[in-house]
């Protein structure tokens, strides 16, 4: 099944994606509510949709769709090998998998407020580096008896109700001014992330899962109508249910977190492919560019990038006397 939120006419819709078409759920529930109720409660509320539900759809192109959910958190990890190698030669100089990365799963919070929709145009900041980073995420949903804390990895990916796809745009010049901090990404991430069109169950893959809880989808990035890369989700160096136990460790996750793959290698983002040439090439995101993200068993969003607006400048940090007593 899809799941998906939009607008149509000025009011919100949330509901199932049926064929070509929207439907809103019964009871004028929510797709909050139906995460929090879990994956299993799907089949019963679809069987509450009374009559033909494609004759009371409204069809997909009169509709505006919105971020399939309003994210109660959202956390990126960074579990490609292959993207580690090329963005490390372009950020830092030097490419390399430092052996902390092999140890356990990394991630850091990004924005929930910054999320926008398949369709919507992105708002970048300064930067002469900006880039788009190819993922996809796990939507988590509830579970009887379970507060989603210190996880196993079956329990882990047993709290995934779906998947959607995710992109956490990127200005790399100010992540790579950040980062030298030893804290961040920060604001060379925070300002957009896209995520939809919609929210495909986990069910739906159960046949391209592997024996290792892998999940063996094609997922494709293009540039204005070029291809620039393509991988298998499969090549991530953990599972789902895995982040999702190391997210859940010592704290809790709930219904409505989102947790990116990390970005795909082979292309999965310019920086990679700057890395691994020593130049710019393919160059930077522009105003007027359009990207387009395309996972197998999910479908697409698109964005057009637009231009950096003015901004309050903030004055470098005061260089102080370090005394310990007022003077």
């Amino acid at each position: 099944m899809r799941i998906a939120r939009w607008t149509h006419s000025g009011a919100i819709g949330e509901g199932f994606v049926i064929g070509e078409g929207v439907v809103p759920f019964p009871r004028a529930l929510t797709v909050a509510d139906v995460l929090a109720a879990g994956l299993a409660e799907l089949p019963v509320l679809a069987a509450e949709i009374e009559g033909d539900p494609e004759a009371s759809a409204l069809p997909l192109d009169q509709v505006e769709l919105l971020a399939p959910l309003v994210p109660a958190s959202v956390r990126d990890f960074v579990a490609f090998e292959e993207h580690v190698e090329g963005v490390t030669a372009s950020v830092d100089g030097a490419s390399q998998v430092v052996p902390e990365w092999y140890t356990y799963p990394t991630f850091y919070f990004t924005n929930p407020h910054s999320i926008i929709a398949t369709g919507d145009e992105v708002r970048p900041p300064a930067t002469e580096r900006l880039d788009f980073e190819l993922e996809v995420g796990a939507v988590i949903g509830g579970m009887p008896g379970s507060d989603g804390r210190d996880l196993t990895p079956a329990d882990g990916a047993a709290h995934i109700f779906g998947y959607t796809i995710f992109n956490d745009w990127s200005a790399r010049d100010v992540q790579g001014r950040e980062m030298k901090v030893r804290l961040g990404p920060a604001k060379g991430k925070d300002f957009a992330t896209t995520l939809g069109p919609w929210i495909t169950t986990a069910d739906e893959f159960a046949g391209l899962v592997d024996d290792e809880g892998f999940l063996a989808i094609r997922v494709e990035v293009f540039v204005n109508g070029e291809r620039i890369g393509h991988d298998l989700l499969s090549n991530m160096g953990w599972p789902f249910g895995e982040l999702v136990a190391y997210a859940s460790r010592d704290t809790r996750v709930v219904p409505g977190d989102v947790l990116g793959s990390g970005t795909a290698g082979n292309g999965g983002c310019l920086a990679e492919l700057w890395g691994r040439a020593g130049e710019l090439t393919p160059p930077p995101l522009a105003a007027g560019d359009e990207v387009v993200m395309r996972v197998e068993g999910i479908g697409e969003v698109r964005n057009t990038i637009g231009r950096a607006l003015p901004v309050p400048d903030i004055p470098p940090a005061r260089q102080r006397s370090r005394a310990r007593e007022r003077g």
